[in-house]
């Protein structure tokens, strides 16, 4: 038997390439409202982490405003851009990998439950797990809270038997609150070193998806 019972997978930047769907929403959104343009460089930031906080992060709106921005982003891309993504090569293979060794698999995103759950159909994950779990439209719910959902819907006690995987300090510090081990993968987007993911507590590291299948001899 092995040491661990259950995956969680990260979206953005672990299984799918979703960067040409959120940039173009971001920029539609950035026009509509007469906002200062961003450096491709900054756009690039708002792929994975909650919407409201990339915002945030540029324009030093009231709150309100904010979610104005992030209501307005969610329209486009779950009605124009939403589907504008890309697999990493050999994903599919690790989900098939893991289930021949009887691992079950789960996924936890930051994109809002309605759209993440279309996109994951799209894409065919939902063949290997109908455990898919996304945010809250007011951004509420924090990683933590997504992958802990994750962990309940599939009975598991023991934090310790669960495995998170994802590209970003979200993930990374998400896992931890919870007790739950990390895989940082460098091939998305936030993380692109071994250096990067070693800045948090992980088990280890996947320079392209199908190294993930190692961590789970």
């Amino acid at each position: 038997m092995g040491k661990y019972k259950v995956a969680v997978f990260d979206v953005d930047g672990t299984l799918l390439d979703t960067k040409e769907g959120v940039l173009e929403s971001v920029q539609y959104t950035i026009e509509k409202f007469g906002l200062q343009r961003l450096s491709v460089e900054q756009l690039e930031t708002f792929i994975g982490p909650p919407i409201q906080n990339s915002f945030a992060r540029y324009y030093k709106l009231p709150e309100i405003e904010i979610q104005k921005l992030a209501n307005t982003f969610r329209e486009r891309y779950k009605m124009v851009d939403l589907l504008k993504a890309k697999p990493y090569d050999g994903i599919y293979q690790v989900f098939e990998m893991l289930k021949k060794k009887d691992i079950e698999l789960a996924v936890a995103t930051y994109k809002r439950q309605d759209y993440a759950i279309k996109i994951l159909r799209h894409f065919g994950f939902d063949k290997y797990t109908d455990v898919l779990y996304g945010a809250d439209n007011e951004n509420k719910l924090k990683k933590k809270d997504i992958i802990q959902k994750c962990i309940a819907d599939l009975h598991v006690t023991n934090n310790e038997l669960a495995v998170m995987v994802g590209d970003s300090d979200n993930d990374a510090i998400g896992a931890h609150e919870l007790g739950v081990n990390f895989i940082g993968v460098t091939y998305g987007f936030d993380f692109r070193t071994k250096e990067d993911v070693e800045k948090f507590p992980n088990i280890g590291v996947a320079k392209y998806p199908l190294e993930i299948v190692n961590f789970f001899e």
